[in-house]
């Protein structure tokens, strides 16, 4: 006598074989960032432990030297190759572009060296970084 154990399951088509795509179900994706790039790229250089120590403290700190000791000096001559800098550790390490200049364009980049020179100009005459 031959027994058979019969396992009834479920016909789950595309989702079982992982080849359903969203687009089949209705969903429609985009790829439109929903948020601040600049106000997201601002945010990793300050809080990235490695990027800040490295790159970010050590230009402002250099910059906060100069207006102390009275230097005639151009405050985006020292923040421009920190911020190329951080813009392409930001987009490797969240996977946005192969290269930085494929979200970010020119504006963007002035806009982010603006926003960090106001802040940090401010933070400078505040007392901070001594």
């Amino acid at each position: 006598m031959i027994i058979q154990d019969l396992d009834i399951k479920l016909d789950t088509g595309h989702v079982e074989r992982g080849n359903m795509r969203l687009d089949e179900i209705g969903i429609k994706l985009d790829n439109k960032i929903d948020f601040d790039l600049i106000e997201d790229a601002l945010v990793y250089m300050k809080n990235d432990p490695q990027f800040y120590r490295k790159s970010y403290y050590p230009a402002i700190a250099k910059i906060a030297d100069l207006q102390r000791a009275g230097s005639i000096y151009e405050p985006d001559d020292i923040i421009k190759p920190m911020v190329t800098d951080g813009l392409n550790n930001y987009c490797k390490k969240y996977k946005l572009a192969n290269m930085p200049d494929d979200i970010f364009k020119e504006n963007d980049k002035l806009r982010l060296i603006n926003k960090i020179r106001e802040d940090e100009l401010k933070a400078i005459s505040n007392g901070e970084y001594t």
